[in-house]
């Protein structure tokens, strides 16, 4: 069968047979598990070989570790076959991830537009590093469409935003953002990581190039960094490519397979964490103790319909205000038996954090009350604990507030 035949084959499987088989290469020695290439380097037959290759790298042909590596490549491709990308390319980080899409295609007297509402580490990124070297900035309130329409110019490079914003889940128009932004000629960069490729497929909903932490959910069990920007083989190869392969943020081999075997159970743990989310969501909601539930499933929550519209679940996060503030949202955490307390998410293990102490701390006061990062919010990243246990445990710590 020709690889254009297989290719369209893939394209149609399910995502969850395409999160099992997609990307695969077999050596000679035919192995189930796929293999992991730890070598930084590739050997050349003849050096009129090693010229060839220097010129034009084919796709079953390597160079160096930091330029691609089998194992890598089983991972790219198996991640822009579950987002419906033409390509991909996988980096050392979801850092380098985010600033590696961004900082490849921009340069001095650039304007980008982005939501106000990212990680700390994104908004660092955007805020303090692109200015730094010469791009110009405008925030603009992520769920505000007018505020978008105002900000994106004719000369606006890109624009870039959170599927999902961290930590207060606030739900982007990306259908309508990237139409505001394609009219003006920008690019649409969007972190999709709350979102999830299991729930969200943000190429179809108008993006351009879609990145995650592939710490999260694809690994998912709290093993290794690794992160991935997705979009056409032209981002990818002609913009994305000659930068990372420079700079030196490529995935390790080791971490791309530990990555490859997370994906293969990837859905059926977001499957399972949603389900968590969703009975945790419903059970906190009205609790005394609490100011408010932020959750996309909850009919309370301002973009409830339209996460309903852009996504097949909503999601394995969510975030409680708790009343008291940080105070009480210590004591809450201080009492919690199965939960544990960190800074990381989409794990096997549900965690809590305290954004304004941790992932956002760095941010001024009266920029947390703006973005909605107040001293009793505490975001919840569900895993696969049974939800009664979730629950029982979060009531329980709740009585301690």
């Amino acid at each position: 069968m020709a690889d254009d035949q297989r290719q369209s084959g893939k394209a149609g499987w399910q995502p969850r047979t395409k999160l099992v088989h997609g990307g695969t290469r077999r050596s000679q020695w035919g192995e189930v598990s796929e293999s992991i290439f730890l070598t930084q380097g590739f050997v050349y037959d003849t050096a009129e070989q090693a010229e060839a290759r220097f010129k034009q790298v084919g796709p079953d042909e390597f160079i160096y570790a930091r330029y691609g590596n089998p194992t890598v490549a089983m991972f790219e491709e198996r991640a822009a076959l579950l987002e419906g990308a033409e390509d991909a390319f996988a980096c050392a980080s979801g850092m380098a991830a985010v600033s590696g899409a961004l900082t490849s295609m921009l340069q001095a007297g650039d304007h980008i537009v982005s939501a106000k509402a990212l990680f700390g580490s994104c908004l660092y990124v955007v805020e303090t590093i692109l200015a730094r070297y010469g791009v110009e900035v405008t925030f603009v309130d992520g769920t505000d469409l007018d505020a978008w329409r105002r900000a994106v110019r004719p000369d606006t490079k890109a624009v870039f935003l959170e599927a999902i914003s961290n930590p207060t889940l606030e739900v982007a128009d990306l259908r309508a953002i990237s139409a505001i932004a394609h009219e003006n000629g920008a690019l649409v960069l969007v972190d999709n990581v709350f979102a999830t490729p299991v729930f969200q497929r943000s190429l179809e909903l108008g993006a351009d190039v879609v990145i995650y932490s592939a710490t999260k959910h694809m690994d998912g069990q709290g093993r290794v960094l690794g992160g991935i920007v997705l979009g056409t083989k032209e981002f990818i190869r002609g913009t994305l490519e000659p930068y990372m392969k420079h700079t030196g943020g490529s995935m390790s081999p080791f971490n791309a397979w530990v990555l490859l075997k997370g994906l293969e159970t990837m859905a059926l743990r977001c499957d399972a964490q949603a389900d968590a989310a969703e009975a945790l969501a419903l059970a906190l909601e009205g609790h005394p103790k609490l100011e408010k539930v932020i959750f996309p499933g909850l009919a309370s929550h301002p973009q409830h319909a339209l996460a309903k519209s852009q996504m097949s679940r909503p999601g394995t996060m969510l975030a409680i205000e708790i009343r008291g503030g940080q105070e009480a949202a210590f004591r809450v955490l201080n009492a919690l038996e199965v939960f544990v307390i960190s800074n990381n998410l989409g794990d096997a293990k549900s965690i809590v954090t305290h954004p304004a102490t941790t992932t956002h701390s760095r941010l001024p006061d009266a920029q947390k009350a703006e973005l909605g990062i107040t001293p009793g919010l505490v975001r919840i990243s569900c895993g696969l604990e049974d939800p009664a246990d979730l629950a029982a445990d979060l009531m329980a710590a709740l009585e301690r507030a």
